[in-house]
């Protein structure tokens, strides 16, 4: 397979953790998908992109327990 962004021949499936945001929090979610070494498009598959949705849900529903991993702060205008 081929990278459809650059071409590159170098796609490996690699485990990284994928951004789930929710109002002003962002959640961490550890999932493997297919990654371009090249330029660093990846590409998920069907059942990635159907755990990533159920995760979302279950933390938008309070579903989900989530653990506390450290701050976002912002500096004021």
């Amino acid at each position: 397979m081929k990278c459809v962004v650059c071409k590159g021949p170098n796609i490996v499936t690699r485990e990284v953790e994928e951004e789930v945001r929710v109002k002003n929090d962002v959640i961490l979610v550890p999932v493997e998908v297919m990654i371009c070494e090249q330029c660093g498009e990846r590409y998920y598959d069907r059942a990635t992109m159907k755990k990533l949705e159920e995760i979302n849900k279950s933390i938008r529903e309070n579903k989900r327990e989530l653990e506390e991993i450290g701050h976002v702060l912002k500096v004021s205008a």
